[in-house]
């Protein structure tokens, strides 16, 4: 069996799993609500505060979804109970960052400001020190759309190797190059 497919996923206090006939599993808890619909095949049996993903077969087909949906889920139940959070620091003179509401507004080396209209389930706050690189913090219950916002926004200034200027992920360690040697 799957190592990770047979391990069983503990529901915190507050959180309910409920599987639609039609395969839709759904997951509340105080952060919100996700829903996400499984394979046919699979079988998701909750039983008090533990749920189980069980697969009918050992069909290679079988074991590859049996961990998938172990693993989607158990993102599912963490992310309502806890929720996510990615933090993004800019590194660069004149880099800077704002947000009004749901608008996250970014300098960072082009001739106009870059913003971007961020979905309503994710909280966007940005922070900027003296002394220190602005930090832009997005936080939500959904791990999926949190990681894919917050690499579009990486994208908009890879870190270049030379001298780390860019966006990038706060404890992302970077691989630096050496630049040109001087003449002889």
């Amino acid at each position: 069996m799957s190592r990770i497919g047979k391990a069983p996923i503990t529901l915190p206090k507050g959180v309910t799993v409920t599987v639609a006939p039609n395969n839709e599993v759904t997951v509340k808890g105080p952060k919100g609500e996700l829903s996400r619909k499984i394979d046919s095949d699979i079988q998701l049996v909750v039983s008090g505060d533990t749920l189980t993903v069980e697969r009918p077969t050992n069909q290679k087909r079988h074991k590859a979804l049996h961990g998938l949906y172990r693993a989607l889920i158990a993102n599912m139940v963490t992310g309502v109970a806890e929720g996510y959070t990615k933090k993004l620091e800019l590194v660069g003179v004149g880099f800077k960052a704002s947000n009004t509401g749901q608008n996250l507004d970014i300098a960072v080396g082009y001739s106009h400001n870059i913003i971007i209209q961020l979905p309503k389930e994710i909280k966007v706050a940005t922070a900027t020190e003296k002394g220190s690189n602005p930090i832009v913090t997005l936080e939500s219950h959904d791990k999926e759309l949190l990681g894919a916002i917050s690499a579009k926004i990486r994208s908009l200034r890879k870190p270049e190797p030379y001298k780390g200027k860019g966006i990038k992920y706060v404890g992302e360690v970077l691989r630096r190059k050496a630049g040109k040697t001087a003449g002889k």
